[in-house]
């Protein structure tokens, strides 16, 4: 018997956890102010790349004697800069519940080889806070864009700490409150919760990090995307819109004009408040549904952009397959793309709930899954 289709479908139909959502006034036509075919360092080319830099200190409140880079590689060539540059002083801490967590730990173990203290959890839970030492220096995701677990809050970071705290914040900046003087190198990327173009890093030091850069002289060669000081001082530089490598001015403009969006709809607040509507939205839904459930038990881990689910119907016995099956329903019907778990998570659903997407996009999808769901339970029940 074939089930009802919904009668509302989402206008956006794009869910991904990244590259992410457009904001809701993107046109392409508004990015004709970009100094295409022109030098970066042109005087055009430096004014955007600044204003991409305090744009971003505005509308996160990052503090004035804070420095913010523009870095290549995304968020991954700004967390391996970082560690590159400032780890192996002292004894580190790397925490990690999802897959690029555990990355850094690859990076500090096997690559750096440092003295490292590996802390991890599984996928929809975080480490024991509490027993973090924060005399250490510490790597770990603010946001698990994998699996939907973030850390609630800094209380468990030392205000008087001697280590540095190294936090890859991609799927948390402009959606969570960061407490900036717990922070001392920060990272994201512009695809994610503006929804930017890939590629592009931001690396944001403290000048506890600065102090690090200048006293201190990693044991190995650092190849020149990740060399941050020049003779044994910070390069302001970077910092000042002088990128490392050339960065396209396309995206440049682009990321401006998400910052632009981002105060029109109040700023940090208002991107946060959108996200949590929209993760409310999600939680509606899985309180009405006893056959789906959040992959993150306890609701102050939850995040509220990479929102994981999984199906918990005792008679699915392959949850890849019953999820991939849901997935490709819903893209068939052109009503959520790219919302199946990340290949390495628990099999099910994350579907995008940071700010750029609308409330009414995520209410109109909670319908569709139901109905993919009771549709793929029908079909399987046609088969057996």
């Amino acid at each position: 018997m074939a089930i009802d289709k919904p009668a509302t479908r989402p206008g956006n139909p794009r869910f991904s956890s990244g590259p992410c959502a457009k904001p809701p006034t993107f046109d392409l036509n508004n990015l004709a102010d970009a100094p295409l075919g022109r030098s970066h360092r042109a005087a055009a080319g430096k004014a955007k790349l600044k204003a991409a830099i305090e744009g971003t200190r505005e509308v996160l409140g990052i503090p004035a004697d804070y420095r913010i880079g523009i870095v290549p590689a995304s968020d991954t060539g700004a967390v391996e800069m970082a560690m590159w540059s400032l780890l192996g002083e002292r004894k580190v801490e790397v925490l990690a519940w999802e897959s690029f967590g555990a990355g850094w730990v690859t990076d500090a173990v096997k690559q750096l080889k440092l003295d490292a203290e590996v802390k991890e959890a599984d996928y929809g839970q975080i480490v024991d806070l509490s027993t973090v030492d924060t005399d250490n220096d510490v790597v770990f995701t603010w946001n698990g864009t994998t699996s939907g677990a973030r850390v609630p809050n800094g209380d468990w970071i030392k205000q008087d700490r001697a280590g540095l705290t190294i936090c890859d914040a991609t799927s948390a900046a402009f959606a969570q409150d960061l407490p900036w003087d717990k922070l001392d190198v920060t990272t994201f990327s512009w695809q994610k919760v503006l929804g930017g173009e890939a590629a592009h890093g931001m690396i944001i030091l403290s000048p506890r990090a600065v102090e690090r850069l200048e006293n201190y002289t990693p044991p190995w060669p650092l190849p020149k995307i990740f060399r941050l000081t020049k003779g044994g001082k910070l390069n302001e530089g970077i910092f000042e819109g002088a990128t490392i490598n050339t960065p396209s001015m396309l995206c440049v403009e682009d990321y401006l004009q998400a910052l632009d969006w981002a105060r029109s709809v109040g700023g940090l607040d208002g991107l946060r408040d959108r996200a949590y509507t929209n993760l409310a939205a999600v939680q509606t839904f899985v309180a009405e549904n006893d056959w789906i459930a959040f992959l993150v038990d306890e609701p102050e881990y939850r995040s509220n952009t990479s929102v994981c689910l999984k199906f918990t119907d005792e008679r699915i016995t392959d949850g890849a397959a019953f999820a991939k099956a849901v997935v490709t329903r819903l893209e068939n019907e052109g009503v959520a793309f790219d919302i199946g778990a990340y290949r390495d998570a628990p099999p099910g659903l994350r579907i995008w709930c940071g700010g750029t997407v609308e409330a009414a996009d995520v209410a109109a999808l909670m319908p569709w899954i139901k109905w993919a769901y009771l549709s793929e339970l029908e079909a399987l029940s046609e088969s057996a």
